[in-house]
């Protein structure tokens, strides 16, 4: 770096392999934005291995293949793809695959796990021959938009529930909770992540988590570790245990759990890909450049992913945090990646960060992705049916490929009596009977 006059420095190389000067940006507000994503986003490690550990998984391996898939795929978007757009688990496919899937269905997380294994090997494929960007386009960015909201009713729903927000009631089939004991924390976690992100404080949902699990250490409510730093959590519980249960996959509903994974990992990412690069000024004539090599990036992690012990991995949404400050090369995505990888040794914390502590931050990134809903063209019909039962049905069904179905069926049959059949792609019809067997199976 502090070589000889007319040496190339370490900076001088950054700046140009990233193209920091052509964008207008600078190392230092690249390297500050990813630390700012990260901060934004750091939340999953602790709420991937809480969501992921109901279906029975061990939350420590999970917790550290957390960390290295967010951090690969983050590498990946930033050296290949040149994006300043970081990934790690979504969280609304990680719903799916505990709640739906483990918990809903009775499929073994082993089994679950060859699933996502699966979905992530056609993933891949079907990315390098281009049939992803294809399939894409054939979906109506109306339903996109109700897609990716509706995902965020779910996980809000979720939120509440184990929150004690609201219960089971067999009257009404859900009601308002008893404030009273851990319900409090999860209240004012709500309470100071809303004013945090209110005030457009980096990393409020973070920070939000933070204040709830000292409020609760300091009531006796949650227990202190008995320290903060350690090695990372061991990967065996996890690690390559879904190329084990792949002969698993022998059933018909299994293969529609493979499919769901594959749909819903695919409608997520691309929608927040597509609001990423329009947020950071990248689309070209209503095209995203490079598109290739960021699903190529994302597909790859989500392979790993599956590898190491995790729910499918896809581009987040809180890179928009690190965008909004001034990020806009892949430089943005590689330091978030190498925070990641330091994040792995703060496991301990995963003791304070109760459900009552992730709570909060299941509802607010529920109303994050739920402003979607202002692009879905509310004033057709034709539109707005197929698009209320996506948001509607995935939180009522408890299931995101339940609303999902719902919709998809529904789009066809009210295009065609708006006499605009010939606007549906024949890919949205072929999406229509796969849905319906789909629908047909689970009734079975």
């Amino acid at each position: 770096m502090f070589g000889k006059k007319g040496d190339i420095t370490l900076k001088e190389k950054l700046v140009s392999y990233f193209g920091i000067d052509e964008l207008g940006s600078s190392v230092q507000r690249e390297v500050l934005a990813g630390f700012t994503t990260f901060i934004s986003m750091a939340y999953i490690l602790f709420v991937n291995p809480s969501v992921l550990g109901a279906s029975g998984m061990d939350k420590g391996a999970v917790f550290t293949a957390t960390a290295l898939a967010s951090a690969l795929g983050c590498f990946l978007m930033g050296l290949f793809a040149k994006y300043p757009i970081a990934t790690a688990p979504a969280l609304g496919i990680n719903a799916f695959f505990t709640y739906s899937v483990c918990i809903g269905m009775k499929i073994p997380w082993q089994t679950a796990l060859a699933g996502v294994f699966v979905a992530s090997v056609i993933f891949l494929i079907i990315t390098i021959f281009k049939l992803r960007e294809l399939i894409i386009d054939a979906i109506p960015s109306n339903l996109k938009y109700a897609i990716s909201a509706g995902i965020g009713l779910f996980i809000a729903f979720i939120g509440l529930e184990d929150g004690g927000v609201i219960v089971a009631d067999k009257s009404t089939i859900v009601s308002l909770g008893h404030f009273a004991g851990t319900t409090w924390l999860t209240v004012f976690g709500l309470v100071i992540t809303a004013i945090l992100l209110v005030r457009r404080v980096p990393g409020g949902i973070f920070i939000g988590m933070v204040a709830t699990s000292i409020l609760g250490i300091i009531t006796g409510m949650i227990k202190l570790p008995t320290s903060f730093v350690s090695s990372a959590p061991s990967l065996k519980p996890t690690f390559l245990v879904a190329l084990k249960h792949v002969g698993d996959i022998n059933t018909m509903q299994l293969f529609v759990v493979v499919l769901t994974f594959l749909l819903v990992t695919f409608f997520d990412t691309a929608g927040t890909l597509v609001g990423l690069a329009q947020q950071a000024g990248f689309m070209k004539d209503n095209k995203m450049p490079r598109v290739g090599k960021a699903l190529l990036s994302d597909s790859t992690a989500m392979l790993a992913g599956s590898l190491l012990g995790t729910s499918p991995v896809g581009a987040y949404v809180e890179s928009s945090a690190g965008i909004a400050v001034g990020g806009r090369s892949g430089l943005t995505a590689v330091t978030t990646g190498f925070l990641f990888i330091l994040g792995m040794f703060f496991s301990p914390l995963l003791s304070v960060v109760t459900t009552q502590v992730t709570a909060p931050a299941l509802i607010i990134v529920g109303v994050l992705m739920a402003q979607s809903m202002k692009y879905i063209e509310w004033e057709k019909m034709e539109i707005a049916i197929p698009s209320f039962l996506i948001l509607l049905g995935m939180p009522l069904t408890y299931s995101i490929s339940d609303g999902l179905a719902l919709g998809i069926i529904a789009y066809p049959i009210t295009m065609i009596a708006a006499k605009k059949g010939k606007e549906v792609h024949p890919i949205m019809y072929l999406l229509f009977f796969v849905f319906l067997i789909f629908l047909w199976i689970l009734n079975i």
